[in-house]
């Protein structure tokens, strides 16, 4: 009887029930319960998808996931009781008298189990899966929510909100990752919910039995990862889903916003302030006002009469132009893009076939069906209206959707790839869509350029089309640090560009607090300043000269560390690890590292270590890690595990150096079109083992670095033995450095060695070496010359006016 029963019309819980057949397949097993159909495939040998539905067949989500499962490196055997499922690195155990699995590393350990009561269940539509906590588990990341780093004993939704001055415990927000990683004494796993209705993860509130995630509708579908390391299993999961494309390098400069700059004679201004005062920037931001009464794919003819030479212009002086979209169409005859989207049927619809409109800027609007191809093809052409006016890049925004009243009907029909949904499934996928929509727009109309999107929406996924932000921030202290947390739980969960309104989208902040979000924001994925209409200037000269100071500062610092930066986007492109690291990747059973007062410090390319601290705070407590530390202005040494006390006026944000860090940077320049001084300045700092990094350079821009137009150098270290290894260039291009200076930290008096194909220095003393100015012969790509110093001061020159951050 129970075979009979639809878990859709029940209002008990009912779980899947016994296995009643199975068989393998070619990429896994399939089989039936009692109560379901179920489906295990296998897509790496540390990553195993699940699949369970009630229903006929299986609604799988057609947008997240780009790998296809493998037909090699598993084998299944069966018990009485179990049937196995293993890979060299872990084993599925399915029991038989009632579904529920139970995952083992290699070596047998128990990585995550269903719980055995429940295991898969229903309530009516809404399918949960429910999973036992392991001794001493954490959970983190799921993307952009806020709250602790350590997610135990919390829940969260997944539904997408536009949510204007969002708290610090406030949920949900703009963006939806269902990824979250778990964390034992066992070892690590990661979890992938793949269902794109509104689901919630509650990782142990209310009860002290379990944890869940849940799906209001659809199929049980996730993906189970696991590895040794938490690195490896951010790795698996973005090769499910995509990794994000190496940006162009204008996009890791400074950007400027503000809701809004107009008329053109205002931005014009903008941009003469920022060359005048020598402060370097690269973008700048056109908002919802560039428009014709706010409506998309029009400027206005007063404020803006003539955007092509306003742009040609902000382009003579180094600046990229981004411009806002947002996808309500305003509902009105003669406006020539809602003339064609509903001509050609591309818009949101009731049942009934009429259109859907909703209140947003420009009054009633109606909206694109970005989960529609043709819709998509459509749009990406309209970005041709832009092009041709010479922008450069596009923030989409409102794409949650939102609209005034924020509460869409759920009976809206989408297209949803050819299979007719409501609203209640695809709204988690339209900003992502409208995203993918608008970076197929750019690489159609400036097929030369590497796109740059930046959204507020988006899903699992979302990092192959975007680069993101954390919404409309309020100014405070709290908000900021949670600013902090919510980029790097970004990055756990696949999304390693992203940043926040710095110095607060809504309220006033004060000078202190803008200046210490100015200090934050220079080691930050993306770099972006953005205030609110009718608000206080917001602009980096705009709190007084010690502010300015600070921000020009911290600006010179970022564009110094351009090789850095665009090293490690480079990484994240290629493995999707994130530039702005959580600790608990690297030390995830480190208890200090979750402690609310270390929670925040997060590693900046790999080198360096953040430790976030309010704008009120002169001395504050960091704890550092494993390893050993360098003080990143002073090279103060520290052992690891230990909290210290360290001074933190506004001029001196806490930034530590990793033992054995390798951190090459350049001279500042105004802008990342604007030639450094070709001398690479390379800091070396002495650890307990051997390090690597890669130096990446390419054009900057464009594609030909994936036809090997690039120069990569892997620099190795090996501290222990004062050895120090540049290798030979893997890539095509020449390097744009001719000169490089060394610079030596906490190594002393000790030997050096310097090896470069043939050319090989040793010495017994760092004093000769200070000495040496060339080599003879000459390794051509060093040509003329290379330096070395060894000096204790990295960066600042500390004066009467400690601001000064001074490359020697």
């Amino acid at each position: 009887m129970t075979a009979n029963i639809k878990p859709q019309k029940a209002s008990r819980n009912l779980n899947t029930g016994a296995i009643t057949s199975w068989c393998q397949t070619k990429t896994g097993m399939e089989g039936k319960t009692l109560l379901a159909k179920f489906k295990i495939s296998v897509y790496a040998p540390n990553a195993i998808r699940i699949q369970m539905t009630a229903e006929d067949g299986f609604r799988p989500n057609p947008y997240s996931v780009t790998a296809s499962p493998i037909t090699e490196a598993f084998k299944i055997t069966e018990t009485e009781k179990h049937i196995i499922l293993s890979t060299d690195a872990i084993s599925a155990e399915i029991t038989k008298s009632l579904f529920s699995i139970r995952f083992k590393d290699k070596n047998g350990k128990i990585i995550n189990e269903d719980d055995p009561g429940f295991s898969v269940s229903w309530l009516g539509t809404e399918v949960t899966n429910y999973k036992k906590i392991q001794p001493n588990e954490r959970f983190i990341g799921l993307g952009e929510k806020t709250g602790d780093l350590d997610r135990s004993g919390n829940a969260y939704v997944n539904w997408n909100t536009d949510y204007f001055e969002y708290g610090e415990e406030d949920d949900p927000l703009y963006m939806s990752i269902p990824f979250y990683i778990g964390l034992h004494d066992q070892g690590v796993y990661g979890i992938f919910l793949d269902n794109t209705h509104k689901s919630v993860f509650n990782f142990g509130a209310s009860n002290k039995r379990f944890m869940y995630f849940s799906a209001e509708d659809g199929d049980m579908d996730y993906y189970f990862i696991h590895d040794e390391i938490v690195e490896n299993i951010i790795t698996a999961y973005t090769f499910l889903t995509g990794r994000m494309e190496l940006p162009p390098i204008w996009a890791l400069g400074f950007q400027q916003c503000r809701y809004t700059y107009y008329p053109d004679t205002e931005v014009l201004t903008l941009a003469d302030n920022f060359r005048n005062k020598t402060m370097p920037a690269d973008v700048i931001y056109l908002d919802i006002h560039h428009m014709e009464n706010y409506k998309v794919f029009t400027f206005d003819s007063e404020k803006f009469p003539d955007p092509v030479s306003l742009i040609k212009k902000l382009k003579s002086q180094g600046f990229k132009v981004v411009v806002i979209l947002d996808p309500g169409l305003k509902t009105e005859d003669g406006y020539l893009p809602y003339e064609e989207a509903r001509a050609q049927k591309l818009l949101l619809t009731y049942p009934d076939d009429s259109i859907y409109e909703g209140q947003v800027w420009p009054g009633w609007c109606a909206f694109p069906d970005f989960t529609h191809p043709d819709a998509r093809a459509w749009w990406a052409e309209k970005i041709a209206f832009y092009v041709n006016a010479g922008v450069d890049g596009f923030w989409t925004d409102m794409n949650e959707i939102a609209s005034w009243g924020q509460f869409t009907p759920n009976l809206i029909n989408f297209q949803y790839e050819g299979e007719l949904v409501s609203h209640r499934k695809a709204r988690n996928v339209y900003g992502m869509q409208m995203a993918r929509s608008t970076k197929e727009g750019s690489e159609i109309h400036l097929p030369n350029n590497r796109p740059f999107v930046l959204t507020r929406s988006g899903f699992a996924g979302v990092q192959r089309y975007a680069a993101a932000w954390t919404g409309d921030n309020m100014a405070t202290d709290e908000m900021m640090l949670a600013g902090i947390r919510l980029v790097i739980s970004m990055g756990i969960s696949g999304l390693p560009f992203s940043g926040y309104d710095v110095g607060g989208f809504s309220g006033e902040p004060t000078s202190a607090l803008f200046a210490r979000w100015m200090t934050l924001g220079a080691f930050t994925p993306l770099f972006r300043a953005h205030s609110m209409i009718n608000s206080h200037d917001a602009e980096p000269w705009a709190f007084g000269e010690l502010v300015e100071e600070i921000s020009r500062n911290y600006i010179n610092l970022r564009y110094q560390m351009l090789p850095l930066l665009y090293s490690a986007a480079y990484k994240s492109a290629k493995t999707g690890l994130p530039i702005a690291k959580s600790l608990a990747i690297d030390h995830p059973l480190d208890n200090k590292i979750y402690e609310l007062k270390f929670q925040n410090q997060y590693i900046f390319c790999d080198q360096l270590m953040v430790a976030p601290v309010k704008s009120t705070t002169e001395i504050c407590k960091v704890y550092l890690p494993e390893g050993n530390w360098y003080y990143f202005f002073d090279d103060s040494s520290y052992d690891g595990k230990q909290e210290i006390y360290m001074e933190s006026p506004l001029n001196y944000l806490p930034v530590f150096v990793k033992g054995g860090a390798i951190i090459p940077l350049q001279s500042s320049v105004q802008h990342t079109s604007e030639s450094h001084d070709g001398i690479l300045y390379l800091h070396v700092y002495k650890g307990h083992e051997t390090s690597v990094m890669d130096l990446y350079e390419d054009e900057g821009d464009g594609f030909g670095y994936k036809n090997g137009d690039f120069c990569k150098r892997l620099i190795s270290v090996d501290s222990p033995e004062g050895k120090i290894r540049i290798h030979e260039n893997k890539g095509k291009r020449e390097s744009k450095f001719k000169k490089i200076k060394f610079y030596f930290h906490g190594f002393n008096q000790e030997t050096i060695i310097y090896e470069e194909r043939n050319y090989t220095l040793r010495t017994e003393s760092m004093a000769y070496l200070n000495k040496l100015t060339e080599f003879d012969p000459l390794p051509d790509y060093l040509h003329p010359y290379f330096e070395i110093k060894n000096i204790k001061t990295l960066l600042l020159n500390y004066d009467p006016m400690p601001m000064d951050l001074i490359l020697t």
